[in-house]
């Protein structure tokens, strides 16, 4: 290994037109929330944290850009779980099973299409310390082309991420941002 990997992997970033589009809108996100702010997308299965940007305020969560996890830990992941094909999600889960990150990971397969119908009901996806303890996350989908592309998330300390904030402040900003990547993607 060699930190020329570094190197190609930031190259290879920017050709990922939604990496070049979404970074503004993170840093506003962060700005305005004062939380992180992330970018996933999904590749061979998993989700790959794309990019992120910390508000002031932000709680340093360990995932480093480029980090690929599961995607039914994340809200990121289910975010985007819930808009693929349902075909696609059995694949998924028949190549990288539900194992359990946290004692509150979803690992039936019944439970996780359940969620994922919710999701699509609702717009946005909750991570309610599924992947790490103490850390609650939201996220909604960035759609290009009828498809998602990936999506856009906000996270945090479970004690400033209650249900009310949620509802009331950080989904309507997510789908703000996302909308504005959705039509500079279009453009």
């Amino acid at each position: 290994m060699s930190l020329r990997f570094l190197s190609h992997g930031t190259h290879l970033r920017r050709e990922f037109e939604i990496y070049e589009v979404a970074g503004p809108e993170l840093a506003s996100l962060a700005e305005a929330t004062g939380e992180v702010a992330s970018l996933g997308i999904e590749e061979g299965g998993e989700r790959v944290l794309l990019d992120k940007v910390e508000g002031e305020n932000a709680v340093y969560d360990k995932a480093p850009t480029g980090e690929f996890t599961r995607m039914h830990w994340t809200s990121l992941g289910k975010t985007i779980l819930a808009h693929l094909p349902e075909e696609r999600v059995h694949g998924i889960v028949d190549d990288h099973g539900l194992p359990g990150a946290t004692e509150r990971t979803i690992t039936d397969r019944d439970e996780l299409f359940a969620e994922l119908e919710s999701i699509r009901e609702s717009g946005y996806a909750i991570e309610d310390e599924e992947r790490r303890e103490n850390i609650r996350a939201v996220a909604v989908p960035v759609f290009t082309d009828g498809a998602v592309a990936g999506s856009i998330s906000v996270s945090g300390p479970v004690s400033r991420f209650s249900d009310a904030r949620i509802g009331a402040e950080l989904v309507a900003a997510l789908e703000d941002r996302a909308n504005v990547i959705e039509d500079r993607l279009r453009h």
